[in-house]
């Protein structure tokens, strides 16, 4: 998913450090209240819309009726990209700030490193509030909730990438199911040449997940030292401009995700988010399956809670005890059949009423899809980094007669500019 650049201008950024409670260092939870005996209310910002919206607002209620004295005001942005503009002009008043937002880590970078943040991890250790072994979190996604190893957010809607496929089209042309990068090619180059080249083989849906992913699978890390021209980035920007070159690959382009013409059977597979399913089992007319995305690594997605710290103590334990809430394995697992994000919950992800889903292929495949998770590390403008690397990407792709060299280049300057801006 692409997002929306986030940035906070010197001004900004000077005048947070100004009011930060503790700047620069993480706001400590330090002997935490544990309980809340008085009616306590606090506020959440977040981007769902339509059915998840619908289910939040059913689980929150859920919520409040187990513990009475805990009032939420659930305020919808809309959208991503509403939440993390507000977030941002927002942050510049602290004093109207929620008490917690959905957001992705990138959005707060500059609230964490101004004091503006609260660190639940000490919330989540207690012995009498903390989250037990039963109930626990995938590590991979606590991890990405971290920023420089603090933390500060608690997962919430998350996703990863897997590969769709129309299981007719590699039954046609006598394909299996590609469990490599190197097979994934062979195969769209197969249904490419056999189908007379009507039929695009794979492509991608999000080409900074694409680069990023090929990088970890290559030993590398996209950061503000990663060289857009070595050779590991060339030979991942390669891999996709040949297959584009050749016709076997292709981009969403205007049609923005890989599902359009994938449900109109012009390509036969492709790399998505697996909370799309929805918008291909709601239009697909042939049999499609789900299987991991193939390569070693996959990109954890979707966002976490966030907690700012101008929230007295009272209203700090009530809202993590709502994110515990949300957290929870049966919660999770009903949001996760309802929305098609995934369980944040070890147990959840074998929990039967997941696994065992009528309405989704994702279930099935979801426990090999995330055996190696990975996030970006989140440091100063990587928001917007990641945001002009997806740009940098369409630009070589959409030139595949340019020269390479001289294409990384120029990829490599727009990426120093993004990160230094």
């Amino acid at each position: 998913m692409n997002l929306k650049k986030v940035g906070v201008s010197f001004l900004a950024v000077s005048a947070l450090a100004a009011i930060a409670l503790a700047a620069n260092r993480p706001v400590s939870a330090t002997g935490i209240t544990t309980s809340v005996t008085k009616d306590t209310s606090i506020t959440f910002w977040h981007a769902m819309t339509g059915a998840q919206g619908t289910e939040l607002e059913k689980m929150t209620q859920a919520f409040e009726a187990k513990y009475p004295k805990i009032h939420v005001t659930l305020q919808s942005q809309t959208s991503y990209p509403n939440l993390s503009a507000k977030l941002t002009s927002t942050m510049q008043s602290p004093k109207d700030l929620p008490t917690i937002t959905q957001a992705y880590p990138g959005w707060v970078y500059n609230a964490s490193q101004n004091g503006m943040l609260v660190d639940q991890g000490t919330y989540l250790k207690n012995s009498k509030i903390g989250i037990s072994n039963k109930e626990a979190i995938q590590p991979a996604l606590l991890k990405g909730a971290k920023i420089e190893g603090t933390q500060y957010g608690i997962p919430f809607n998350k996703s990863t990438e897997v590969l769709f496929y129309n299981a007719d089209i590699l039954k046609k042309y006598n394909v299996k199911v590609p469990t490599t990068m190197d097979e994934l090619k062979t195969v769209a180059q197969t249904i490419y040449e056999k189908s007379g080249k009507t039929v695009v083989g794979a492509g991608f849906d999000a080409l900074n997940n694409y680069y990023t992913t090929a990088l970890v699978d290559a030993g590398k890390t996209f950061n503000s030292k990663t060289d857009f021209t070595s050779s590991a980035s060339s030979k991942a920007v390669s891999y996709y401009l040949n297959g584009i070159k050749v016709g076997y690959f292709r981009i969403a382009g205007s049609d923005k995700y890989l599902n359009v013409p994938f449900n109109n059977q012009q390509i036969a597979l492709y790399v998505g988010s697996s909370a799309s399913e929805s918008f291909i089992a709601q239009d697909a007319k042939f049999d499609y399956e789900v299987a991991p995305r193939p390569s070693k690594h996959s990109i954890q997605q979707g966002t976490d809670i966030y907690m700012f710290s101008q929230a007295t103590s009272d209203q700090r334990t009530a809202a993590y005890l709502y994110e515990k809430f949300l957290a929870s394995t049966t919660e999770q697992v009903e949001w996760a059949n309802v929305t098609g994000y995934i369980p944040v919950t070890t147990a959840g992800l074998k929990d039967k009423a997941y696994t065992g889903s009528k309405t989704s292929k994702v279930p099935g495949i979801i426990s090999k899809a995330t055996k190696n998770l990975f996030s970006n590390p989140v440091e100063t403008n990587s928001d917007a980094a990641y945001t002009q690397l997806t740009a940098t990407m369409q630009e070589i792709l959409a030139k595949p007669d340019g020269n390479l060299n001289d294409m990384l280049k120029t990829g490599k300057a727009e990426l120093k500019n993004a990160w230094n801006q």
